[in-house]
């Protein structure tokens, strides 16, 4: 399970290096892979710090966390 975690969480940071600030609804149809593949995958990337998750009013906001320059 942990390989498909990683796999998924290649496929999360590949579509938002392409398509910017997305919603979770965007990111899950976007990938095509299980919400909850997702969301483990999308809390790795969280917990590595190499994503943004932002509560906006009716959904969270996801973007790629910008690199230090």
């Amino acid at each position: 399970m942990i390989t498909e975690i990683g796999i998924t969480a290649g496929e999360i940071w590949h579509f938002l290096d392409k398509h910017g600030s997305v919603d979770f609804e965007q990111l899950a149809s976007g990938i095509d892979k299980p919400k909850e593949l997702v969301l483990m995958s999308l809390g790795w990337l969280a917990r590595e710090g190499h994503v943004l998750v932002e509560s906006e009013i009716k959904a969270y906001k996801i973007s790629l966390r910008p690199k230090n320059k």
